[in-house]
């Protein structure tokens, strides 16, 4: 019950754990990849302050100051768009604000962390009295990395997917494996697992499985490909703060795809709409409208310049 199988490519993973126990403490691979985001995302914008001048000292404070805000920002996000699931008839205040508290089993949303994240940046470069255009453009490689990394803590906690699917990429997860979680009845209420994933379940082993669109590997593959854009692009920058713009830009638009396919998005109360695919939209019009304008402001200066 702790396979993953992607038939269509003929690939089957096995025995995939969601944690490891150490002297009878379990820790959760969700956890350790978000740690290691963090290290590796550091370590790269600080390569990348050295390489642009900056004191890379700066950014370990900066990094320092985020770490707690990002993840609180991200827990936040999740649980007001899932306030229902905390706050339920009968449990106790302290059994609730556990259960608020408590990330080991998932539970972090990207945007919030992004969000939190954003609003530290101003406030630490105002304390520090450098530009946050120039951190932005610095910071956003790592941002990326963290989140191309964070999206396979998805993969082992078996969540982030996406509808029904028999495409190439289909991932399938046998329905034990939430049995034993105690979580696949909360599962199906919730909607995560839809009536089109219950009839079209497929048999391996004598066990039933959901076939579904593996939804944080596009994002991931998505990230990837962005970052890839920005290592390429960022020596041709016209303006300061243009990488971080062309990361809303990026991570938007894959975003507004992406969100679409999941089954388990956070949904605006009242009015049945994805907050995430909602704000995505935003990110693009709003990125879209600052570049171009950023754009012809750089490109009028330089010809004044040469007048």
């Amino acid at each position: 019950m702790y396979d993953i199988r992607f038939p269509n490519l003929g690939l089957t993973l096995s025995n995939i754990k969601d944690g490891i126990t150490i002297f009878g403490f379990e820790i959760k691979f969700y956890g350790i990849i978000i740690a290691l985001g963090f290290l590796i995302a550091y370590l790269v914008v600080t390569k990348e302050a050295k390489r642009t001048g900056q004191n890379p000292e700066i950014y370990l404070d900066f990094v320092l100051c985020l770490i707690i805000p990002a993840i609180v920002g991200a827990r936040l996000y999740y649980v007001l768009f899932e306030w229902d699931e905390y706050i339920q008839k009968g449990k106790g205040i302290g059994q609730t604000i556990l259960d608020i508290i408590n990330i080991r089993n998932g539970g972090l949303a990207i945007y919030g962390g992004v969000i939190a994240g954003v609003i530290t940046a101003i406030i630490f470069c105002r304390k520090k009295n450098i530009s946050f255009r120039v951190l932005a453009d610095t910071c956003v490689m790592g941002l990326l990395i963290g989140q191309i990394m964070g999206r396979w803590g998805n993969f082992f906690n078996r969540e982030a997917f996406g509808e029904y699917t028999d495409s190439l990429f289909a991932m399938c997860i046998p329905t034990d494996y939430f049995v034993e979680k105690g979580t696949l009845t909360g599962l199906v209420n919730a909607g995560v697992i839809t009536e089109t994933m219950a009839n079209n379940v497929v048999v391996y082993d004598t066990m039933n499985w959901i076939s579904v669109h593996p939804t944080f590997l596009y994002e991931s593959l998505w990230n990837l490909c962005l970052l890839i854009f920005i290592i390429v692009y960022r020596k041709h920058k016209k303006f300061d703060g243009e990488l971080g713009l062309l990361y809303l830009w990026g991570y938007g638009l894959g975003r507004v795809w992406i969100e679409g396919l999941r089954s388990d998005s956070l949904i605006i109360p009242g009015l049945n709409m994805k907050v995430s695919q909602l704000l995505a939209a935003l990110c693009v019009l709003g990125a879209s409208v600052v570049i171009v304008w950023m754009r012809l402001k750089s490109s009028k200066s330089a010809v004044e310049e040469k007048e």
